[in-house]
């Protein structure tokens, strides 16, 4: 019979039960690591700068820091950016200048996801990195070019980590199974499935493991195959970063081949989102922009039938709704392309926000009371239905200081020849030619 007073203290995880030691124990970032490369110098030489690792979820950030305190004999202090605030860094700060006071030691102080700290908190660092008092590590998700203070990140060098390629992975995978179930086995296909949901993340993969071979332990089971994978873990077979850089690169790759015109591509990109978890109706948003950006008036249908998409599946739901987001993305990767309306907004938006203000020509302006017409509002406008082809030819428009522009009025919107735009052009062109016909007859006048 057991004790009460026995130590039932839980096993720590796997991923923390093989968190490295030494260097040489850690799997991937050879192109740091590795002979004579940046860190493993750094490491060597005992001089190790402030720095900023940063790279994607689960590829060794925090076991690096601890690395690096170990070897060069300095405090830890590990901070997380999502539970800290300013108190915590001043009393990390106090416990620096002690272990200065009383042992002698530096400190190396650890901040995960230094990102989350305001500019504030971030700012809180710096007299002490410039001191000496701590060497400064900082851990991101986050291109630390938008998200890390300058001021902090010129003190700093940063390390980009990379995701683990398969075969790094699958080093792991042998080094989890050897320590916790060295008499299970896995089918190729469930080896294939389980790297695959790692996703270059070691974290992931180890808790993942975890769990299928305490499961496969409790079934009895000394084989996995894919029939047991799927009936035990088939809801963690999930493998989209929601929050992290993986999101926009993912969104990013699906648009540029939507505008590259290769659906086969952007399909592949929208169906690794819908794989991953990615929310449809945050697709959905995406796809009818890109219809308004890069389709544009090659063919005004798009945007309709990308808003129609969305409603399709808002009313369906998954899985029945995303064929029509499917359909929407195939039909844009295909139809014509034109930015040229979305480059107009944005030449037109410009042009006024730095125009002064003008007066509208009085002969554009309502005149409902007599009042304004005396003062000759709307005199000689001239009704475009009344005039041959609906067509008023050489009518002003533009505010008269633009229109007397020696270069004449701007012009933001130039059509391409794709698509319905292309006939767009050449009315545009045919109207072009009404106007100066106009003008030379009233030249002639």
């Amino acid at each position: 019979m057991n004790s009460l007073f026995q130590n039932t203290a839980p096993a720590a995880p796997l991923a923390e039960r093989l968190r490295p030691k030494t260097l040489d124990e850690v799997v991937g970032q050879s192109h740091l690591l590795g002979e004579n490369k940046p860190l493993r110098l750094a490491f060597q030489s005992g001089k190790l700068p402030s720095m900023i690792l940063w790279g994607p979820p689960g590829v060794g950030k925090t076991t690096l820091a601890r690395l690096i305190a170990n070897t060069a004999d300095a405090e830890f202090i590990a901070v997380s950016a999502v539970l800290s605030g300013i108190k915590d860094i001043r009393e990390a700060v106090e416990r620096a200048e002690l272990t200065l006071q009383q042992h002698g030691r530096k400190t190396i102080l650890f901040v995960d996801e230094v990102h989350r700290f305001n500019k504030g908190q971030q700012d809180a660092f710096l007299p002490f990195v410039e001191s000496g008092l701590i060497t400064f590590i900082g851990a991101t998700t986050e291109n630390p070019s938008f998200e890390v203070n300058s001021a902090l990140l010129s003190r700093a060098q940063v390390f980009v980590l990379n995701a683990l390629s398969e075969i790094e992975l699958d080093l792991l995978l042998s080094r989890a199974q050897q320590l916790v179930a060295p008499n299970v086995t896995l089918a190729d296909t469930v080896k294939e499935q389980v790297l695959a949901y790692a996703d270059g993340d070691a974290r992931r993969l180890l808790n993942f493991v975890e769990s299928l071979f305490n499961s496969a332990e409790s079934a009895n089971v000394t084989e996995i195959d894919e029939a047991f994978l799927q009936t035990t873990m088939a809801s963690k077979l999930r493998r989209f970063d929601k929050g992290g850089e993986a999101f926009y690169d993912q969104i990013s790759a699906l648009h540029k081949s939507v505008r590259g015109s290769n659906p086969d591509a952007a399909l592949y990109w929208f169906l690794r989102m819908i794989d991953g978890g990615a929310d449809p109706l945050y697709l959905s948003r995406r796809i009818i922009r890109m219809a308004i950006e890069d389709i544009g008036l090659a063919d005004p249908r798009a945007q309709t039938m990308a808003l129609e998409a969305w409603q399709i599946y808002e009313r369906l739901g998954s899985p029945e709704g995303e064929l029509a987001l499917a359909n929407m993305v195939i039909y844009l990767a295909v139809a014509p392309k034109s930015n040229a309306a979305y480059n107009a907004y944005n030449q037109a938006k410009a042009f006024v926000a730095q125009d002064k203000s003008r007066p509208v020509p009085l002969h554009l302006r309502n005149a409902p009371t007599k009042l304004m017409k005396a003062l000759d509002y709307g005199k000689e406008y001239r009704y475009a239905h009344n005039e041959p082809e609906a067509y008023a030819a050489g009518e002003q428009y533009f505010p008269d200081e633009l229109e007397d522009d020696k270069n004449g009025p701007p012009r933001f919107y130039m059509p391409t020849p794709r698509g319905l735009e292309g006939k767009i052009a050449e009315k545009l062109k045919h109207l072009k030619q009404l106007d100066q016909e106009h003008l030379k007859t009233k030249a002639k006048k």
